[in-house]
């Protein structure tokens, strides 16, 4: 676990076994100070340590940005507006330099000396901490859309661990816009609509907004869903269109329309 002296900021790799289940008080060995490292102390670093282990262990696994194709799965899409075309025209360590104080003691300016933790044949509290953190985040990642759920403001932690939670089943896929020319010039999005869940999901309405070079909504409109319901792996063509669009437009968001109980 990490510690950082209080007072000028040094930092320290410890094991959190030398600190014991009652806590230790500690001392700088750059500028002398002595502090209290208590039990809280050390569930919190557990538990930190372990959830950035998680993270990096599963950003790890996922496949880089660049090399995932140019669809946009998840429950919303954006498209830059293309120029107009015409129609029908395709789109350290450092754990010696720490002294144990006793508690109760005053500071001593001596060396550390080497501490030696007997072997003991069952689990530490420290362990066993950091095995009930590994299941819990364990539980928490498979069961994550349970999870968001519950508790919508988790959605967050999920997508910069690099889990998104898709909560509504569908993704939106290969969202293009383009104008077309001449008179009765008009605005067309298409995309994919693509059903994810298992067990199928109902389709919602689809919302589409113009947004202008600071992303800030100039006209919003909702068309209707291209099918009631998609089961898993099927997929739905859904195309808009938008008589004299906004001149400031730069660039199109589109979602599904929200509804009860989807956050």
């Amino acid at each position: 676990m990490l510690i950082v002296c209080p007072s000028c900021a040094s930092e320290y790799n410890i094991d959190a076994e030398y600190v014991g289940a009652e806590g230790r008080s500690v001392r700088c060995a750059a500028c002398r100070t002595t502090w209290f490292i208590s039990p809280d102390d050390v569930v919190a670093a557990v538990e930190s340590d372990m959830t950035a282990a998680m993270m990096e262990a599963v950003q790890g696994r996922a496949e880089p940005a660049d090399a995932r194709p140019d669809s946009q799965p998840g429950v919303e899409a954006e498209a830059a507006m293309e120029p107009p075309v015409s129609e029908g025209e395709p789109p350290g360590d450092a754990v010696e330099a720490v002294e144990a104080v006793e508690a109760g003691s005053s500071p001593r300016p001596k060396r550390a000396r080497p501490v030696k933790t007997p072997r003991r044949s069952r689990f530490s509290p420290a362990a066993a901490l950091g095995l009930s953190v590994v299941v819990g985040l364990g539980l928490a990642i498979v069961g994550r859309t349970t999870v968001v759920r519950a508790m919508p403001q988790s959605a967050g932690l999920y997508a910069r661990m690099g889990l998104p939670v898709n909560l509504r089943g569908l993704d939106l896929r290969d969202v293009v816009a383009f104008q077309t020319q001449g008179e009765g010039a008009q605005l067309v999005i298409e995309g994919d609509v693509v059903g994810v869940a298992e067990a199928g999901a109902p389709v919602p309405p689809i919302e589409i907004e113009v947004r202008d070079a600071q992303e800030q909504v100039l006209y919003r409109w909702s068309v209707a869903a291209p099918r009631q319901r998609l089961e898993h792996h099927e997929t739905a063509r859904f195309r808009a269109s938008l008589s004299a669009p906004p001149a400031g437009g730069r660039a199109i968001r589109v979602s599904f329309a929200p509804h009860a109980g989807t956050p």
